[in-house]
């Protein structure tokens, strides 16, 4: 895999930590975030020199980063180095197929994984996605429409779908 290197992106959600090595994105998480990395996985990697593969990687989600929050990009073309089980792995794929300003519930990204009765599974693989934002998982919600589990906070949640949607009072 060689180095992880990271940087700090500032945006309207707070500062975003993002991470990649030499394959793709690692980690895109929130100043708190639930299932983060652990500070002794984040010991081992190396401040952004612009150098090199993950230099280019963390450059180009800059950059995209600030096309989203400026509303002139609704997708991400980044490649991914994701690291979980298979199961973690086909959530985190099913989730980048929902579209942008578009939310489904937990029972039907279980329906979309072929788990119809997994909501339970697929909230927990959910909850751990390493990229937020670019896998969006905060476009998942409660069946009944309800603001559910977010490990970057209910508040940044909301943001995100308030921003996506482009009204102002979603909730």
């Amino acid at each position: 895999m060689g180095a992880i290197r990271f940087t700090t992106v500032p945006s309207p959600v707070g500062d975003l930590l993002v991470a990649a090595s030499d394959r793709g994105l690692t980690t895109l998480a929130f100043e708190v975030w639930k299932h983060g990395p652990s500070d002794a996985e984040q010991a081992s990697w190396e401040k952004d020199d612009g150098q090199g593969t993950p230099g280019e990687i963390l450059a180009q989600a800059r950059a995209q980063l600030d096309q989203y929050f400026d509303r002139k990009r609704t997708g991400f073309d980044l490649p991914l180095d994701l690291a979980g089980t298979p199961f973690q792995i086909e959530v985190w794929q099913a989730l980048r197929t929902i579209p942008y300003g578009s939310t489904i519930s937990y029972g039907e990204l279980a329906r979309r994984v072929r788990s119809p009765n997994g909501s339970r599974a697929v909230g927990a693989a959910n909850g751990r996605n390493p990229v937020a934002i670019i896998v969006p998982c905060h476009r998942v919600i409660g069946a009944n429409g309800d603001l559910t589990g977010f490990g970057g906070g209910m508040e940044r949640k909301r943001w995100l779908l308030e921003h996506e949607s482009g009204v102002k009072e979603l909730f």
